[in-house]
This record gives structure tokens, C-alpha cells and sequence, in this order.
């Protein structure tokens, strides 16, 4: 058996919190050859961030970067490190060619160690092959679906990763939430053409139907923004309409123009219709593939210095998941420092460290952070929440 090297990393919001990481010195399978060469670990690290900052999906990047600013101004000095984030801004509405803009710039960058995101599954597609060719090592915070890490024609490559499981889980715990606990007769699916919603979307829709439920099926652009044409198809006898934009706006127009059209049938989005303030049409359903992380005591002091930095802020479902995408990506840089003896030789060793990352204690989505002993770029854990929109606006967790 190969022997491991452990270490703390402390964060520095919460002084008695020790963050252990194991990781093993494998060699990376990826080969570069625009890989970075014999990068000092004394110099200033950067970190690039694909997210979408601007756009329908906004409000995710933004918080996202609000929680991986925090984690790379409080955690690598505990390292003994210095890391610079890198924003980089990949609205949903743009496609393949302007996500490969973003990933050169990162790719280009001499410093530039690993990525967090892409943020949505269509920006992993894009960008996985090229970052993986550069060396570059990508944690994903919120890009679900099942085919990135799973299956035989996987759509992202083996330097991929993400803190978050995948929607193979997420379609069947809102398919068994609808069927066991809504006792659905007849729902209607929808998708928005492109890898996130087409994903989650089939994945329900074939667990549904072997469940013997009625269903149908609609697609739109993500471009769209008045839906009174689609809920006009909308049976009426329909009693969910399962909605995985991501944005949870449309979500919310979605579900006022049902009741304008007086449709009895209550609308029930993915992780990307996760908006407090912006999705908040009482009766409607949200699937989260983790609950709000203010229920954690050890997540208290970071909760804390967090609000300090972003005053009247909400603490929701997105951002935790960046802070932890920050965490094990700077356990994996610091193991490689190591090896190399305070140099990374190249930036793909980051990858051969990623896969063996544990997180013992301080993991802020709570309890313990593992790879997947089957899949070793997913979660070990691999549930999902389900929240129930209440009269006032608020998210109550359901099971």
C-alpha cells in the first residue's frame, strides 16, 4: 500500500477548527503541453473561477464568488500560501465558443494552478478538454449533471471534478418525492436546450414514467422570459410542472402566469431555480443538493466573518459549495508544493493530488469530505434536499 501524507489547514475564521487533508502523490494522467513549468509555491498562486457573473444566472456566480473570495482571503495563509482568485464571467445565455475565450485567458496564465466551476454543466462541456490539455485541474461547485463523470461517453475528462453530486441522484429524489409524498398523476417536463436542464430533466422524466406517471414534455430557449404561450399547453389536470431553469426568475414568472391562467399545477425547479427573493411562488418545490449550512455550529465564526464581508446578504445553497470547491483544491496545491519541495514542476501534478483529497474536519457543508469510492471525482455524499416555498417567501426543508 502506497503511503499517504496528512496535514491541517486551519481556517482562520475559526482559530480551534482543524481542516486535515490526506492526499497521495499519484502521477497525473493528463498530459500538457502548455502545462506551466517549475511554479514557485512562494510566489503568489492564482485560481481562476468560471462562473456566470452576469446574466439570468447572476445571482448564482455572484454569490459563488462571494464565498471563494472568502475562502482564498482566509484559508491559503494557514498554508503558508498565497493565492489570488481570478474571476472569469460566463453568463448561461453565451455558448460553447465564448466559454473557451475565458478558459484561454486562464490557460494562458503562467501562475494559474487550478479552476474552480465551471459553475454550470454546458461550461464544463466546453472548457473540460482544453483545461485538461493546459494541465489545469477544475472543481466544480454546482455542475450536476450525471454524463461529466459518469457513463461511457463521459462529457468532461478525468482532471474534472466537483464537491457537489450529480443528477442521476437529484432526478431520482424529486421523481420519488413526486410519486411517494405529491402522489402525481400527470407532470409536465421542461427544458431550457442546453446540458443542464436536458440532464436532469430526462433523468426525472425516465423515473416518472417507469413509475407509470403521465407525462409530457416542452421545450424553450433559456433566452425566454414570457412563458404565457407554454402554460397555455399546460394540461389542466396537470399537477406539477417540473421547471430545471437556472433562473429563478423564470421560475417565479413561470409560476405566476400558471395561477394567472388559473392552472392548478405548482411548479418544482433543480438547484438552479435555488433563488431566496427571486423564486418565492408559495406551494412551488426546489430540489438542493445541500441544505442552508446556518444550521451547522462548526459553520458559525466562518458564517460570521463571511456576513462581515458581504453585509445583508442571504447565506444560501451556492456559495458554501464554492468555499469547499476552494478547500479541497488548496489541499491538493499544498500537497503538491509539498512533493516538489516548495515548486510545482507542473500544473498537472495538481490533478494526480485532487484524487485522493479528504477533508476530516472544518468540510462547510458539514460532517466529512470524501471522493466516492466508485467514482472518484464525485462526492461520497450524495444526497438531495428538498425545500417547499412558504407563504412569507422562505425555503422549508421538506425530507
Amino acid at each position: 500500500m502506497r503511503k499517504t501524507k496528512s496535514f491541517p489547514l486551519f481556517a482562520a475564521a475559526v482559530a480551534a477548527t482543524a481542516l486535515a487533508a490526506t492526499v497521495s502523490a499519484t502521477p497525473a494522467a493528463a498530459k500538457s503541453t502548455r502545462a506551466t513549468a517549475g511554479i514557485s509555491c512562494s510566489k503568489t498562486l492564482d485560481i481562476g473561477m468560471l462562473a456566470p457573473l452576469t446574466g439570468a444566472a447572476g445571482f448564482l456566480g455572484q454569490e459563488q464568488l462571494s464565498w471563494a473570495k472568502y475562502a482564498v482571503k482566509t484559508l491559503p495563509a494557514t498554508m503558508g500560501l498565497k493565492v489570488k482568485l481570478v474571476p472569469g464571467d460566463l453568463p448561461v445565455e453565451k455558448g460553447q465558443a465564448d466559454a473557451q475565450a475565458v478558459a484561454q485567458k486562464f490557460i494562458s496564465d503562467k501562475n494559474m494552478v487550478a479552476v474552480v466551476g465551471g459553475s454550470t454543466s454546458g461550461s464544463v462541456v466546453s472548457t473540460s478538454t482544453a483545461l485538461t490539455q493546459a494541465g489545469l485541474v477544475q472543481v466544480s461547485p454546482s455542475a450536476t449533471r450525471t454524463t461529466l463523470t459518469k457513463g461511457d461517453n463521459q462529457q468532461a475528462t478525468n482532471a474534472f471534478f466537483r464537491v457537489v453530486p450529480a443528477d442521476d441522484y437529484q432526478g431520482s429524489t424529486d421523481a420519488k418525492y413526486m410519486t411517494d409524498v405529491l402522489k402525481v398523476k400527470n407532470v409536465v417536463i421542461f427544458d431550457f436546450q442546453e446540458p443542464y436542464s436536458l440532464g436532469l430533466g430526462g433523468e426525472v422524466e425516465r423515473d416518472l414514467k417507469a413509475a407509470g406517471v403521465t407525462t409530457s414534455h416542452q421545450s424553450v430557449a433559456n433566452t425566454v422570459t414570457d412563458f404565457s404561450s407554454f402554460v397555455t399547453k399546460v394540461p389542466s389536470d396537470a399537477d406539477i410542472v417540473f421547471f430545471p431553469t437556472q433562473s429563478p426568475g423564470s421560475a417565479e414568472a413561470f409560476a405566476e402566469q400558471l395561477v394567472q391562467q388559473g392552472k392548478k399545477a405548482k411548479v418544482f425547479g433543480g438547484d438552479g431555480s435555488n433563488g431566496l427573493g427571486e423564486f418565492k411562488a408559495p406551494g412551488s418545490y426546489i430540489s438542493s443538493f445541500a441544505p442552508s449550512i446556518t444550521g451547522f455550529a462548526a459553520d458559525k465564526a466562518v458564517i460570521a466573518g463571511w456576513q462581515k464581508d458581504n453585509k445583508g446578504k442571504p447565506v444560501g445553497s451556492f456559495g458554501p459549495a464554492a468555499y469547499g470547491a476552494v478547500q479541497v483544491i488548496l489541499a491538493a496545491v499544498k500537497a503538491a508544493c509539498d512533493k516538489g519541495k516548495g515548486s510545482i514542476a507542473k500544473r498537472s501534478l495538481v490533478i494526480g493530488q485532487m484524487r485522493k483529497v479528504h477533508i476530516d474536519k472544518g468540510w462547510i457543508l458539514g460532517g466529512k469530505f470524501a471522493w466516492s469510492t466508485t467514482n472518484t471525482r464525485d462526492p461520497s455524499v450524495t444526497k438531495f434536499y428538498i425545500l417547499q416555498i412558504q407563504g412569507n417567501g422562505s425555503y422549508k426543508l421538506m425530507n
